[in-house]
């Protein structure tokens, strides 16, 4: 195979590596907003996305959370103020930076996750159920190296 054949291969594969993920994408964008109903009834999905978030990054704050979604930090202010209303975040001062505060996800938050990813999580665990666990950990693992830029270690 010549380098062009296997450039042209690369690049068709590439193509259809996109087109699966267009469709992941798109599948993932139904269930975020599903789950986003589930956990409040009209909550759209990226305030959904920035109570997730909150919730990997227990103790962030307002500026490491706009900077962590590459977003606007007066809309993220915004959507973090709602959050706090609906009873799902709650502020905690910075023992760091007296001007600053900790958003963490409350209790009854947890609970309304739990319940709004449950339909989804079980379908996950049920498409995978015929999979390999390699097979799962290598999936995690090589969409890892392609989410971070680097290159996958076999």
């Amino acid at each position: 195979m010549t380098s062009d054949d296997t450039r042209a291969a690369r690049t068709e594969a590439v193509r259809a590596l996109e087109a699966e993920f267009g469709e992941l994408i798109n599948r993932f964008r139904r269930i975020i907003t599903e789950n986003a109903n589930r956990l409040s009834p009209g909550m759209l999905p990226g305030a959904y996305k920035v109570f997730t978030t909150i919730v990997r990054r227990d103790g962030i704050t307002l500026s490491g959370l706009a900077e962590s979604l590459m977003a606007d930090k007066g809309q993220i202010s915004r959507t973090v103020r709602e959050l706090e209303q609906l009873g799902l975040v709650q502020r905690t001062p910075d023992p760091d930076d007296g001007r600053s505060s900790l958003l963490s996800p409350t209790p009854f938050g947890l609970e309304r996750l739990e319940v709004a990813r449950a339909p989804q999580e079980h379908s996950l665990v049920d498409a995978l159920e015929e999979w390999p666990l390699d097979d799962i950990t290598n999936l995690t693992r090589l969409l890892h190296a392609l989410t971070a830029g680097e290159s996958p270690a076999s």
